[in-house]
């Protein structure tokens, strides 16, 4: 008979010594365990410990020779999966989708056929912070199942919860889940909600157009994509059915996202917009493309006037080139109007520059009112730093404005947009 695979995850707490433990239990159970530590976890308990125990080397570099593909391939081999102890920084990310180390990474190549356990330990008042709790909330509602903290003692020396649960309650809760049929039969629940998010359409739009000048010269913005890219990846892990129009030259990738199609300019990504919205039943355009007001009309070279493309490349001879603009319909205002959904959410963006306050709340006053959006996501120029990657959001309705301090909490917050209310 073939032993139960469980994949041990560790990441990094004073509550590595206990989940060593339980390591051994397991193994003791008849189970062949492959641990998987992040660094700051083998700042607590040693390599040559957790070898000892399992008989198999750690795995803890994501970039090691021969295991740039361990989050598939283990993923694939667990029966089960186990986080212990799951610091407050493990459960906060992975409820948002970030995937910055091995261990995040291992958790969205998830495919929720198996159990997946998390274990949390920290200190209270890191138990007890909302986010953690709405984390906690979020990843109970994938499916994940939460080995809630005991109250306690804690290594800091304040008495509260957040303490780890003991190695045999961890052990019990294991072997039971090892036990279970796959989730998608034997978890009813997990099987619905699985089934409600991938009757959720999602059309996410993301990066520039370019406005073309000839046939080597285009106008253009900054925008990357990688906000749009970002947010249709998540989803797309989320089981969700996603679409993504991504602006054609991005260097991004969307790895998880089956359906894909590309844009270049503003008239590209019209024609696109209509041709997909008026096809299929979307629920939610999520519309974070970076869109030109203005397209070339004409071209005016030494005197003489032309449309873009009737000459193949304006000579850099040319004494004088002077660039006539025309104005480009708003493409979010007409989503309702293409769409064979009429009820289509519609999730809007907004990106002010250098803006006062007043100048900020116009702005997304005039786009609400123009498109009669669902939702505004708002940002400013002084909310990006393009050098450390790293932005800030609003998300705004009708009730509430969110802030958002980073991509992944955007991200977070229009998931639970999406989320049906029948699959909570």
């Amino acid at each position: 008979m073939s032993k139960s695979k469980v994949l041990f995850m560790m990441t990094g707490s004073i509550a590595c010594y206990k989940a060593c433990h339980v390591v051994s239990r397991l193994v003791q159970a008849g189970c062949e365990v492959q641990v998987v530590a992040t660094p700051s976890a083998l700042k607590f308990v040693g390599n040559a410990t957790l070898e000892g125990l399992t008989g198999k080397p750690v795995v803890s570099d994501m970039y090691a020779t021969g295991n740039v593909m361990d989050h598939i391939h283990l993923m694939r081999w667990a029966d089960a999966i186990l986080v212990a102890p799951a610091t407050a920084n493990f459960i906060n990310k992975a409820a948002q989708g970030v995937g910055d180390d091995l261990v995040q990474t291992l958790f969205l190549a998830h495919d929720f056929k198996k159990p997946f356990l998390v274990a949390p330990a920290m200190n209270t008042s890191m138990y007890k912070h909302p986010v953690t709790q709405k984390s906690l909330e979020a990843l109970r509602g994938m499916g994940i199942e939460i080995l809630d903290t005991a109250s306690g003692i804690l290594a800091c020396g304040e008495e509260g919860w957040g303490k780890l649960l003991e190695p045999d309650l961890i052990l019990k809760f294991t072997l039971e889940a090892l036990k279970k049929q796959p989730a998608t039969n034997a978890d009813p629940a997990r099987a619905a909600r699985a089934s409600a998010f991938s009757k959720v359409k999602v059309l996410v739009t993301a990066g520039g157009t370019q406005e073309p000048i000839d046939t080597v010269r285009v106008i253009s913005n900054l925008s990357s994509g990688r906000t749009g890219i970002a947010i249709a990846e998540a989803m797309g892990q989320m089981g969700f059915d996603v679409t993504l129009l991504q602006a054609h030259g991005t260097s991004l990738k969307a790895e998880h996202v089956a359906k894909k199609d590309f844009f270049t300019s503003f008239a590209s990504l019209d024609e696109k917009m209509k041709d997909y919205l008026s096809k299929n039943e979307f629920t939610h355009v999520i519309h974070a493309a970076a869109v030109s007001d203005y397209s070339v009309d004409t071209i005016e070279v030494n005197g003489e006037n032309y449309h873009p493309f009737e000459v193949k490349k304006v000579s850099s001879d040319a004494d004088s080139m002077s660039i006539h603009l025309k104005r480009n319909h708003k493409i979010v205002d007409r989503l309702r109007v293409y769409s064979k959904n009429k009820n289509v959410q519609v999730i809007a963006f907004k990106l002010t520059s250098h803006a006062s306050e007043e100048e900020r709340k116009a702005a997304v006053d005039k786009l609400f009112k123009g498109s009669n959006a669902d939702y505004v996501v708002h940002n400013d120029m002084t909310d990006i730093d393009i050098v450390n990657r790293t932005h800030k959001f609003t998300l705004i309705n009708s009730k509430e404005a969110v802030p958002c301090e980073n991509l992944e909490q955007l991200t977070y917050e229009l998931i639970q947009v999406l989320i049906p209310k029948d699959a909570l």
